[in-house]
């Protein structure tokens, strides 16, 4: 339910206003006193402010300005018997949204009132998108590891030196790259990514730096390229390592002049921009390889940061699984669920070869397929990918070739039957064989549900 507070000497006003908006299903609140009215807005909120400008002890103009010294944020709307277009003028100024005559109308008093709660609910979940994303781009880990890369972040996001991030797919190169650009001299100007290994060589160059309308079949129009976007802030280029020599060139010549040139134009362009990179490639091979250039390599790595895979920080798993479960469980109105301390081992004695984002994705599908409000391993089981399997487990065995093969088709029985939910009919018909060969074979392999 929306809440209006009104300010206004005149009790009647008060009353009338109170009675219009109950009405209509908003919560009212009214003070007759400025200051007292000003000191409950401190500690209680409201979508609204009906707020007269004529008082005794305090004019509206004056609570309107301690509003915007204390930022307190809400949304006000003046009301006076002594209408001008000076006062108007005052009042939007200092941050009114609407100015409103006496006596009042009560439709446009309503419609006034209606839009003002339209933008607070606005501007809240703004705030609550930005503060979840916040949330979700959050670093984790207590790790020794993962602490040392948090104090070189640390220490490094003040200057403007170029770094470069390297580290396995999902393991949160882009997040520490964010993480640099927020406690960065920069982090109120623009954060641009671009993924290099996502754009076709032949358009790389028109990504980066843009083009002149006419510049190539299809320039229709004149492109501003991510380093004009992202000018003053900082260009993250994830995936360097799969850019081509060419566009190479062009980054080089861009970092070593700080100015840029859009394909099909001649005039150079100013950029001021803080270079972040990132890439899962060897780059001293893709050098040795011809795929690199050398000397851009060491324009990029100033600062080399190195992401450690989930499985060098099983520690933090625990850490990891906490915050995912908070933050899915908000996204998506679930009560909050507990994985016991089974299900954590299990997780953690994971290879996790697609690291945080793999640990994420699982976390989510458990979460939303098993309605349990505590989780143990035993439910989770089936959900796993195949890497729950150890190699270890076939290794184990003697040099028989046939029993390796037994082995091997019993934890494909065994899987198959736990992501079916033991449906021997639908198990049968995935693996191809009738239900009386899948009974014998589960006779022989010692197959019993838990």
């Amino acid at each position: 339910m929306n809440s209006v507070l009104i300010i206004d000497d005149e009790i009647e006003i008060c009353e009338s206003i109170k009675m219009i908006l109950e009405y209509e299903d908003y919560k009212v609140d009214y003070f007759t006193d400025a200051k007292e009215g000003l000191k409950n807005l401190e500690f209680n909120q409201y979508s609204v402010l009906l707020l007269d400008i004529q008082m005794p002890n305090m004019t509206g103009f004056e609570v309107l300005n301690e509003i915007k010294n204390k930022n307190i944020i809400i949304n006000v709307i003046m009301i006076s018997a002594h209408s001008s277009l000076e006062n108007a003028v005052k009042a939007t100024k200092l941050g009114a949204f609407d100015f409103i005559e006496k006596p009042i109308d009560r439709e446009k008093l309503l419609i006034s009132v209606r839009n003002a709660c339209e933008r607070t609910n606005l501007i809240t979940e703004n705030k609550n998108l930005k503060k979840d994303l916040e949330t979700e781009q959050t670093m984790i880990g207590e790790s020794k590891a993962y602490q040392l890369i948090l104090q070189t972040i640390n220490r490094v996001a003040k200057s403007d030196a170029r770094i470069l991030i390297t580290g396995e797919n999902g393991t949160g190169k882009e997040l520490a790259a964010r993480e640099i650009h927020r406690q960065s001299n920069r982090a109120d100007k623009p954060f641009i990514e671009v993924n290099c290994a996502a754009i076709p060589n032949e358009l790389i160059e028109s990504e980066l730096f843009g083009h002149e309308k006419g510049a190539f079949t299809g320039a229709q129009n004149k492109r501003i390229g991510k380093f004009e976007a992202a000018n003053m802030g900082t260009l993250f280029l994830d995936e360097i390592g799969d850019m081509s020599l060419q566009a190479q060139a062009k980054v080089l010549r861009a970092i070593e002049d700080g100015k840029i040139e859009r394909v099909g134009g001649n005039n150079k362009i100013d950029v001021d921009v803080r270079i972040i990179t990132a890439t899962n490639k060897d780059l001293a091979k893709e050098i040795e390889a011809g795929n690199f250039r050398e000397d851009l390599f060491h324009r990029l790595n100033v600062i080399p940061i190195i992401i450690p895979p989930l499985r060098e920080r099983k520690d933090d798993i625990p850490l990891l699984i906490d915050h995912f479960i908070r933050t899915i469980c908000r996204k998506n109105n679930f009560q909050l669920v507990k994985f016991n301390d089974s299900a954590i081992t299990l997780l953690k004695n994971m290879q996790w070869s697609g690291n945080i984002r793999e640990l994420k994705n699982i976390i989510e599908r458990i979460i939303i397929m098993i309605p349990k409000d505590e989780i143990s391993a035993k439910d989770i089981s089936g959900l796993l990918p195949d890497s729950t399997t150890k190699t270890d487990d076939f290794l184990n065995i003697t040099n028989s070739f046939q029993e390796f093969k037994e082995k091997a088709e019993r934890a494909f029985i065994l899987k198959q039957l736990q992501l079916n939910n033991w449906n021997i009919s639908r198990t049968a018909e995935i693996l191809g064989i009738q239900r009386s060969h899948l009974y014998n074979k589960m006779k022989k392999y010692d197959i019993e549900k838990e």
